[in-house]
């Protein structure tokens, strides 16, 4: 597909390497000249310096033959002006980047339909949402969700104790009487989609799906169940804060914030009575200790320095905190917090990017099915998908056993009627199923292309 990305900020370069990897004809537009002299020493993507909302600039870029338009820069009026132009000039369908929370409620619906948007993404919400789900699930350091929640994707590590060490992977659903399937293995490096056979060893990071029920049931019979986190400290009074917080009080949590200005502690006390607020240096101990860290069940770092999330993150757990979420944005800062042994590291730029991949692919997808959900996992190296099988397909009613999957695809779930299976080789696709498959090494625009 021809997509003009208008924003060359940190959303923007990511989502630029990502579009260029799937293949796509992208042109980058910024008005700094800087950035996008770097961004041609390292992608292959046409740039050009202007205004987005330039009608003449968006001529020039070749509007009228866009199939996407995507504006991700700083300003969200910008950003809607620049689709709304997009749109009227040609392109086919526009993204834009709207963050203020104003903007995000009832309004958003208004705009959309207004300025004829086809996705408006805001990075913020979309992060706290994602640690929304950690914190209601404490044994797992990623949560993907499938059929509106019907269907739970979990990555966790295993531990020196834990009891799903040391067993083949075809002896574990008999074992634990649970319905589930762990269908991604990353053992150092290496990332494999395994078989029956495979043993699994301390130190793995795997991803399990089950449907929400048969894993509390797995994680109870493991050892894994923990309570939700129901007191739980935030550092840094951001967009995501907001919106965490929001969640959090709406689910009946406590909520604590730490912040250095005290007019951000103020408004965040107006916004929501029920928060505790502190106004200081969060990184330091004393603080952390006078505002009660030990007594927390979860502590969130999402201040605007991955340096200090990930020294605050660290000191929480030598505390003994149960649950510690770091917002890190630099990749090689993430690699490293996960090398010190911190689990659940977010990335507002790796979930934007999957939300974009999955409508770009969806875009792409021809008769036979349908992408709804799309996420990468193992660090980049696995993407799960999820499908809606329409009529036309071809491969419906035949035994799973009998299909020829190209290799390292797995069919993880099928979800029909609100009911979650764990597939088995005798079990078939229907038309109207969603279809959740897990990919190493191959992009799928179809379910169909899961085949030989």
């Amino acid at each position: 597909m021809r997509i003009i990305l208008v924003g060359c900020g940190k959303i923007g370069v990511a989502l630029i390497s990502a579009l260029v990897a799937e293949g796509h004809d992208v042109v980058a537009m910024d008005s700094r000249q800087d950035v996008l002299d770097d961004l041609t020493n390292q992608y292959d993507v046409m740039c050009m310096t202007g205004n987005g909302a330039d009608c003449e600039a968006l001529e020039e870029a070749g509007v009228a033959k866009t199939d996407l338009f995507i504006a991700v820069t700083g300003s969200d009026e910008l950003n809607m002006l620049m689709c709304f132009l997009a749109k009227r000039q040609g392109a086919s369908h526009t993204i834009a980047r709207i963050r203020n929370p104003q903007y995000n409620d009832k309004s958003l619906s208004f705009l959309r339909q207004q300025l004829d948007l086809s996705m408006s993404i805001n990075p913020e919400l979309l992060t706290a949402q994602e640690m929304h789900h950690i914190l209601k699930l404490p044994a797992a350091s990623k949560v993907e969700t499938f059929s509106r929640r019907n269907f739970e994707m979990v990555e966790l590590r295993l531990k020196e104790d834990s009891p799903l060490a040391g067993h083949k992977l075809v002896d574990l659903r008999e074992k634990f009487k649970a319905k589930f399937l762990i269908c991604v293995v990353q053992r150092g490096d290496e990332v494999v989609i395994p078989r029956g056979g495979f043993t699994l060893e301390p130190g793995d990071r795997v991803g399990i799906t089950a449907d929400r029920v048969e894993l509390w049931k797995l994680f109870k019979l493991t050892g894994l169940a923990l309570r939700q986190a129901r007191n739980v400290m935030l550092l840094g009074g951001s967009r995501i804060a907001y919106y965490l917080s929001k969640m959090l009080l709406n689910s009946g949590s406590n909520v604590k914030l730490i912040d250095t200005d005290r007019t951000t502690c103020h408004k965040f006390s107006d916004w929501f009575p029920g928060i505790a607020t502190y106004c200081g240096d969060g990184t330091h101990p004393e603080l952390l200790q006078e505002a009660g860290l030990r007594n927390q069940d979860a502590f969130v770092c999402l201040t605007g320095m991955d340096e200090e999330n990930i020294l605050a993150a660290y000191y929480a757990r030598s505390q003994q905190v149960g649950q510690v979420i770091a917002k890190v944005n630099i990749d090689e800062m993430a690699r490293m917090a996960t090398q010190m042994g911190l689990e659940n590291v977010i990335s507002p730029k790796t979930v934007v990017v999957n939300v974009v991949l999955r409508y770009a692919r969806a875009l792409q997808s021809s008769m036979g099915s349908s992408i709804e959900n799309l996420y990468q996992l193992m660090d980049g190296k696995v993407e799960a998908l999820e499908f809606i099988v329409s009529s036309e397909a071809a491969y419906t009613g035949i035994p799973l056993k009998d299909l020829r999957l190209k290799k390292n695809i797995l069919i993880a779930g099928l979800l029909r009627d609100r009911k979650a299976i764990i597939p088995a080789g005798n079990d078939v696709i229907l038309p109207g199923d969603r279809v959740v498959v897990i990919a190493g090494q191959h992009r799928l625009n179809t379910l169909a292309d899961m085949l030989q």
